[in-house]
C-alpha cells in the first residue's frame, strides 16, 4: 500500500499538484466546503466519500471474484490501487474543469498531495470496515454517511456523480444555497 502510494504521490506532484495547502500549513480537518483551503488539508467533508469509495472497491471485487479466490490481503491491494488510480484520475485537468465546471467546486483546483494520500488511506479504512461488516451494516453505513453529508454540506457522492455525469441545474442552485 505505501509503495501503491509513493508512486500515486510523485505521479500526482509531476502533474503539478502541491504537495501541501498553499497557505503553507497542514490541518487535520477543513470543514469550509467553499473554500480554496478545500481538499488541501489531511480531511475535510469529502474524506467521507473516499471511504465510501472503500466500501464500493469491496463490493466491486467480492461480485468479480464470488469465488473468493483473491485472498483478502490481494482484494485489499486491488481496492488500494483503485483508489490511487481515482486520485490521479480525479486530479487531471479534464476532471477538474468539468468538476469546475458542473459541480458547486468552482474553486476546485486540485487535491494537494497530503490531501490524496489521506484519501487513499480513507479508502483503505473503508475496505477494511466493509470487510468486517454485514452486507446490512455495510448498507446502513453508506446511506447514513450519504444522508449525513447531504445534509451537512448539499454534496455527497451520489451527487457529486450525478453532476459529473449528468449535471442537473436546479441540483446545482439547491446545493449552491447552502
Amino acid at each position: 500500500m505505501l509503495f501503491l502510494m509513493a508512486i500515486t504521490a510523485c505521479i500526482l506532484a509531476s502533474m503539478g499538484r502541491v504537495w501541501i495547502c498553499k497557505c503553507g500549513y497542514v490541518k487535520l480537518w477543513h470543514g469550509q466546503v467553499f473554500s480554496s483551503e478545500n481538499s488541501q488539508h489531511l480531511t475535510d467533508w469529502y474524506t467521507f466519500t473516499h471511504i465510501l469509495h472503500g466500501f464500493m472497491y469491496y463490493a466491486l471485487i467480492h461480485f468479480a471474484d464470488p469465488k473468493k479466490s483473491l485472498s483478502l490481503p490481494l482484494r485489499f491491494i486491488i481496492a488500494v490501487l483503485i483508489g490511487c488510480v481515482w486520485e490521479l484520475v480525479e486530479n487531471s485537468t479534464y476532471v477538474i474543469e468539468r468538476y469546475r465546471a458542473v459541480t458547486i467546486s468552482l474553486d476546485y483546483f486540485g487535491d494537494s498531495v497530503v490531501n490524496s494520500m489521506s484519501d487513499i488511506c480513507a479508502c483503505a479504512f473503508g475496505f477494511f470496515l466493509a470487510s468486517r461488516a454485514r452486507v446490512w451494516v455495510s448498507v446502513l453505513f453508506v446511506v447514513t454517511i450519504e444522508l449525513m453529508l447531504l445534509y451537512c454540506i448539499r454534496d455527497n457522492l451520489t451527487t457529486n456523480i450525478i453532476q459529473l455525469v449528468y449535471p442537473i441545474k436546479s441540483l446545482k442552485e439547491w446545493q449552491r444555497a447552502l
